[in-house]
């Protein structure tokens, strides 16, 4: 498909640079391509009402690491300032990472990020290379906390510097295995008090494990879908949580997926009718309009970039037509967008 398709203007005021304080005051745009009105305003607080009883929310439990690493090239005596995003971890002390300025970069050259050094061991397309750090294992985790930043989104990040609150406010409340790079940013929006009222109302959650990439902030280049590469991204399902969402459907309950990373592994790992089982690997999976979902009924997620693969995912999931007028909604309203933004709530279209 072309990728003009999924162009929209958006006004830089609709961006956020802070999340909605409570967490679960943002705003939730409910959007059923089902449904007349398409369209309705309401609340993430809402939310509880907007679901049934044996309905089951799916987590991802992923926690954000301070991925951006600052530091200096060394060549011989030729040193020069470079900025690296961290994406996926291939070895003890080996991670795959986006570098800046790219092309400045070699295989051989020593990276200097404070009191962490590494050797660049590949260079690979559009700035990616391979790390080899002088530290592996837990080392190598307590150096990287120590010296590296969030990676906040650059859309927020060319606006302000990245901040104490960040590392608060770029963090779900149920954040648990490291080794994201980005939040799997629905998930910001839910808060103690929401949980408990989603219990009071029998509504299930399950929890599975993406961890996001930096892939996942690089902009379409490609004119058509077809020729757009996607960065893989490792994770895994747990064999009580397949059986959980198994159940759900049979019994005729809905699975809502918070955000587009739970959606993108629970469709990786489900199986052509729709089954899960344990399921651990790496998925590149690029939904499109066009695509089947197999599993997912449901999906909460934020108000997504112009021209991004998240807002061909969820144009795949409500229908092209019907997402574009709900965005065009959403700016003309007053709806905060990207990672600290406001949520939507879809629905599959039939």
């Amino acid at each position: 498909m072309r990728v003009d398709l999924f162009d929209f203007d958006l006004p830089d005021e609709r961006i956020a640079l802070r999340p909605a304080a409570p967490r679960d005051s943002a705003r939730l745009l409910a959007i059923d391509p089902n449904a007349t009105p398409e369209l309705a305003d309401r609340s993430v607080r809402d939310l509880p009402d907007l679901l049934n009883p044996g309905d089951v929310l799916v987590f991802n439990d992923t926690k954000v690491i301070p991925a951006q690493l600052e530091g200096i090239r060394i060549r011989g005596d030729n040193i020069v300032p470079v900025s690296v995003t961290l994406h996926m971890r291939t070895g003890a002390g080996i991670w795959k990472a986006f570098a800046r300025p790219g092309k400045r970069i070699k295989q051989g050259d020593r990276l200097q990020f404070g009191t962490l050094d590494a050797t660049v061991t590949e260079k690979g397309d559009a700035g990616e290379v391979t790390l080899g750090f002088d530290l592996s294992g837990p080392a190598l985790d307590e150096a990287i906390a120590t010296v590296g930043h969030i990676p906040l989104p650059p859309y927020i990040a060319s606006k302000r510097p990245e901040d104490d609150q960040d590392r608060r406010d770029y963090q779900t409340i149920y954040a648990r295995e490291e080794g994201a790079v980005a939040a799997p940013t629905a998930g910001l929006h839910f808060t103690p008090d929401l949980f408990e009222r989603l219990d009071k109302k029998g509504i299930e959650r399950r929890f599975v494990t993406l961890h996001v990439g930096a892939g996942t902030f690089l902009p379409v280049k490609a004119d058509d879908t077809a020729d757009h590469l996607m960065h893989y991204e490792t994770g895994h399902i747990d064999a009580a949580t397949a059986e959980a969402l198994n159940a759900a459907k049979a019994r005729g309950n809905k699975v809502i997926s918070v955000g587009t990373t739970s959606l993108r592994l629970l469709e990786s790992a489900a199986d052509e009718n729709g089954r899960l089982a344990a399921w651990s690997g790496n998925t590149d999976i690029f939904i499109t309009p066009g695509y089947r979902f197999k599993l997912v009924d449901r999906l909460m997620t934020n108000f997504h970039l112009p021209r991004s693969t998240l807002f061909m995912l969820v144009s795949a999931f409500s229908g092209l037509d019907t997402m574009r007028a709900a965005y065009r909604h959403a700016i003309d309203t007053g709806y905060r967008f990207y990672s600290y933004g406001d949520a939507s709530l879809l629905t599959r279209k039939d």
